[in-house]
């Protein structure tokens, strides 16, 4: 079944085409990741999947649900976890949870046991009364990977999960993107380590300029293109990978 199609998603902003008439289909259970140099229109085309913002022209749908009929029922059923630190620094890291929970309407009643069942999931039950501000980078991506998750989504959304980490920190968040995929949830990821699309994502789409260059495993673009997948990605985009 698939999650997400996309037929000739096109987002401008003012007169600059952000995303240009690009096509893709992201299945059940799937990690599927867009790769490319910054500007090349990642961050946009899943802000439309996640009905942050509409798109200019094309069909989107997420769950066969067309993002410009009903963005509500979508987001309700999707969890985010944004590039950018959203954590609320006046509030513990267990406040920050059971706050997030109301946006879902979900009772106290049943957010405090999740709240808990998430930091237990991200290892970070220890933590539960601690401020944010006291928190280690690493730590504040998995709160916020756990933040994604309290309302049990279908499908996650991560832009660049492991952004700014050290080896030890990116390979924790790792195995619990690796746990959550094996339990059927799908995840959707931008990402410019080259080693993480390889460890996680089924299929990846190398995107430039808006467009989208080519879309296959990690295994078989390697294989068809010759080298690894950071070489693949350099002669597909002509550019580095922090570019």
């Amino acid at each position: 079944m698939q999650i997400v199609t996309s037929k000739g998603l096109t987002k401008y902003y003012g007169t600059l085409c952000a995303v240009d008439h690009i096509d893709f289909e992201i299945s059940r259970g799937e990690c599927f990741g867009f790769l490319g140099p910054n500007g090349a229109g990642k961050t946009t085309a899943m802000g439309v999947i996640y009905c942050f913002m509409p798109p200019t022209s094309g069909d989107v749908k997420v769950f066969g649900i067309d993002v410009s009929e009903d963005p509500s029922l979508i987001k309700s059923r999707i969890g985010v976890m944004p590039q950018d630190d959203s954590l609320d620094p006046d509030l513990s890291v267990f406040e920050n949870l059971i706050v997030y929970a109301r946006y879902f309407d979900i009772p106290r009643k049943t957010s405090i046991p999740l709240a808990n069942e998430l930091l237990k999931f991200v290892n970070m039950e220890d933590k539960a009364n601690v401020s944010i501000k006291s928190l280690s980078g690493g730590m504040k991506r998995r709160l916020l990977l756990a933040r994604a998750l309290i309302n049990n989504p279908e499908l996650l959304i991560l832009d660049e999960p492991t952004v700014g980490l050290d080896p030890y920190s990116r390979h924790s968040v790792w195995e619990k993107l690796q746990a959550l995929k094996s339990k059927g949830v799908t995840l959707i990821l931008t990402t410019h380590y080259m080693e993480e699309a390889e460890k996680i994502c089924d299929r990846v789409a190398i995107m430039n300029s808006g467009r989208i260059i080519t879309i296959d495993t990690p295994s078989k673009l390697m294989a068809s293109h010759g080298g690894t997948l950071e070489e693949v990605y350099l002669k597909l985009t002509g550019r580095p990978l922090a570019a």
